[in-house]
């Protein structure tokens, strides 16, 4: 008797030890990393301006300063209960920008015992900062976060702010061995924010390691032909996939001659290759990211002209079974303008779409030669044919 109880109190252990091992591989964890190069790691991330304030903000103790009349910014962030950190910037000559900072980096609401960090570049408008660690108090004990920035010293002073940190590491979906990376692309310390506004959304990366393949943080994200609902942690540590199921549909119509098309929001970033000129999205409210149309001329060479949209002309809904038009793609408009300054005449050239979406055109993958202007007076005395070029 005493043998079965102890064969059977094995089974139990064994079952209790196999079901938490199950439900922690539901959780895959991430690790962080940090650099003031980090744009160059994980690709090019938003960042934001926030204009300078030339007052002491109330209630706030200053360390000791160089200069008479420092600068003030307050950067805002949802993992703080004050809602924001306050930064001071000072100058350790009498002329340039400021190269020197002090920021409340464990949000206590004090400057006057932080550690003094120095620009690691400095020129006549310009100061750079970073990483810049700070620290924020999670649920599981102390969350560390960095900060890249860049004081802009021009008529407007303002301080552009980025994040100096990620988070990265293998996954497992559905078996298969992924590399996935989380940023926060709107630098505000967290790592889920989602939006219609695609400045406001995080991004995540799953993929092979090496290969960019980058989405929005969304209700959904695909992943192989797959959608998955991934639940993000709000500190960006971790990541859980789960199977998108009984998810409502409603189609997208587009004209036929659109071969690629981009739209987003708070359900995700969802490329499609349209089928006949149709689409199909969950329902919800996004926004064009792009589009694209591509064709081969009379030698065969490859042509792609690629529109961009982030205005809310191109905002668009989606519903349940029903099919929504998009006035999209040809004809592209060309506009140029002339100034005349003091009897010089200048000339530029503009592409856009009908949505006002920004256009770019290559050519076997590259830009093409820059159009070129014929000006031809009426009588034909003048007969002159000009070169544009880019930049």
């Amino acid at each position: 008797m005493e043998s079965k109880t102890h064969i059977l109190f094995i089974v139990q252990i064994s079952l209790l030890i196999l079901t938490s091992a199950a439900i922690a591989q539901d959780v895959q964890w991430l690790q962080y990393q940090s650099s003031r190069e980090a744009n160059r790691i994980i690709g090019r991330v938003s960042g934001r301006y926030i204009d300078v304030m030339y007052e002491q903000p109330k209630g706030i103790e200053l360390p000791e300063l160089n200069c008479n009349k420092p600068l003030f910014v307050r950067w805002t962030t949802p993992m703080v209960e004050a809602g924001g950190l306050w930064i001071a910037l000072d100058r350790s000559r009498g002329s340039g920008p400021c190269d020197r900072l002090f920021i409340d980096s464990n949000g206590d609401g004090n400057l006057k015992n932080e550690t003094l960090v120095r620009a690691y570049r400095a020129d006549s408008r310009h100061a750079y900062f970073g990483p810049v660690k700070v620290t924020f108090e999670g649920e599981n004990g102390t969350i560390t976060y960095h900060l890249n920035f860049i004081l802009c010293d021009h008529d407007t002073r303002r301080l552009r702010v980025s994040p100096g940190g990620w988070y990265e590491g293998d996954i497992t979906v559905e078996g298969a061995r992924k590399h996935c990376v989380l940023f926060d692309y709107n630098a505000n310390g967290a790592f889920d924010d989602k939006s219609l506004e695609a400045v406001d959304c995080d991004r995540i990366q799953i993929s092979k390691q090496g290969r960019q393949d980058t989405r929005f943080v969304g209700n959904y994200v695909e992943v192989d032909g797959v959608l998955y609902e991934p639940e993000i942690a709000r500190n960006g540590a971790y990541i859980k996939l789960t199977k998108a199921k009984d998810v409502k549909l409603g189609n997208v119509r587009l004209p036929e001659s659109i071969t690629e098309f981009s739209a987003g929001g708070e359900n995700g970033l969802f490329n499609i290759k349209p089928e006949n000129g149709t689409g199909s999205l969950p329902v919800g409210k996004y926004r064009i990211n792009y589009w694209a149309i591509e064709r081969k001329d009379e030698q065969g060479q490859p042509w792609k002209l690629q529109a961009s949209s982030s205005s809310d002309k191109g905002s668009f809904d989606i519903m349940e079974d029903q099919e929504t038009e998009l006035s999209i793609g040809e004809p592209i408009i060309s506009t140029m303008a002339v100034r005349n300054r003091s009897g010089t005449y200048s000339f530029s050239q503009n592409r856009k779409g009908q949505l006002d979406e920004r256009i770019s055109l290559t050519r076997n993958g590259a830009r093409p030669a820059a159009p070129k202007l014929h000006i031809k007076s009426e009588d034909g005395a003048y007969n002159q044919t000009f070169d544009f070029r880019y930049g």
